[in-house]
């Protein structure tokens, strides 16, 4: 079985992008707007626990979701077809 390259990246774009923006406002909700550098901060440039922030941690989870689905989803059906 192969997987579509553009659909899986895609959905992994929307689960990672849509996961961090949910997961900075569930933070917020619980302990307020800190504007503290995390460890994602380091990685995402932009990204606090702000409601900017979250729609920076957006649109980095976004991509990153999009290139890492797609060199997953490319390394997996290189993979399936040599062993298959």
């Amino acid at each position: 079985m192969k997987l579509n390259v553009k659909a899986f990246a895609l959905t992994c774009a929307l689960v990672w992008g849509i996961g961090i923006f949910l997961m900075v406002w569930w933070i917020m909700m619980f302990e307020g707007a800190t504007h503290e550098v995390t460890l994602m901060g380091e990685v995402y440039r932009g990204f606090e626990i702000s409601p900017v922030g979250s729609v920076f941690g957006l649109g980095w989870g976004l991509l990153d979701g999009l290139i890492g689905g797609a060199i997953f989803a490319w390394v997996y059906n290189f993979l399936s077809s040599k062993f298959s």
